[in-house]
């Protein structure tokens, strides 16, 4: 089940940075950040109406742990979408994206020192190539020209990102009622916290984003639809496994991002690049097989 829901989470997850990269061609950074959330929330709210008329398992106990949690986890996302966003202005689609992959292992390391996360030996093999792939898709011209501003906005990236699925993972797991209802109320809770956040920074200090928004109305929906659907994966997933693993098999969105950056945005992508997707590929066999 935690394997589906990563491959749907990593598929739609594509779309969303396509589409946001787009809009990020005619919207400031805040502004694609909040297409990301804003028709989110209705979206999140009807997936969980529909999990309690499907089985009413009650309505959890929200302590100040979960409260905490949500708290960090929505504002870790909002700077990491921020960050990949500057990300899309320095590289080209495919590879500016891959380079926010660093998260799986940021989230493997941070996890085992403060979450209590335990990776086998097999386990580590995956998250680490799968990191190495990465550092290889972070280059522009070959490993000699890495832009080394361009690798730290994409290390601060994968790191906020593993900051944002360990938190959320914590958060799910401090409800009573298991899954999938327990990951749907993370979700709602975040996803609307983030909305309320941006929108109201906008509205004091810059409308005319909010505007911009608005005048592209098909391109922001298709945004928020498909980062809520990929959240829905994501959330879901992390209830049921260890956040590495989870990022590391999500690592093939990358594939999914070639295929979107060749067909879709006419972006070329260099032969050396595919050294990164074969890696990456063996990286998600090894955390499957373990």
């Amino acid at each position: 089940m935690w394997i589906l829901l990563t491959l749907l989470a990593a598929f739609m997850q594509a779309w969303r940075n396509a589409f946001q990269s787009q809009l990020s061609k005619e919207v400031s950074v805040a502004g694609v950040t909040l297409a990301r959330f804003i028709w989110a929330g209705p979206i999140a709210a009807v997936y969980l109406v529909g999990l309690y008329l499907w089985q009413d398992v009650g309505i959890p106990d929200f302590s100040g742990r979960f409260i905490g949690f949500i708290l960090g986890a929505s504002a870790m996302q909002i700077l990491a979408t921020g960050l990949m966003v500057k990300l899309f202005k320095l590289q080209n689609f495919a590879i500016g994206a891959g380079l926010a992959k660093s998260e799986a292992v940021v989230a493997a390391i941070l996890g085992t020192v403060f979450f209590g996360t335990h990776l086998s030996p097999l386990g580590w093999s995956g998250v680490l190539l799968g990191g190495v792939a990465i550092f290889l898709l972070s280059a522009k011209q070959g490993l000699r020209s890495l832009s080394l501003n361009t690798v730290l906005i994409g290390l601060a990236c994968g790191t906020s990102f593993a900051l944002t699925s360990l938190w959320v993972r914590e958060a799910s797991l401090c409800l009573n009622i298991g899954f999938p209802h327990s990951a749907a109320w993370v979700l709602l809770f975040v996803i609307s916290l983030q909305t309320l956040v941006l929108v109201s920074y906008l509205l004091l200090k810059d409308k005319s984003t909010l505007a911009a928004l608005w005048r592209r109305p098909k391109l922001t929906l298709l945004t928020s639809t498909a980062s809520c659907l990929g959240s829905i994966g994501w959330f879901s997933a992390m209830s049921l496994q260890a956040v590495p693993y989870v990022k590391t098999l999500g690592q093939v969105e990358v594939f999914f991002m070639i295929l979107i950056a060749s067909f879709w945005l006419k972006e070329k992508v260099k032969i050396k690049d595919m050294l990164g997707l074969v890696l990456i590929a063996i990286a998600a066999i090894l955390v499957m097989w373990e």
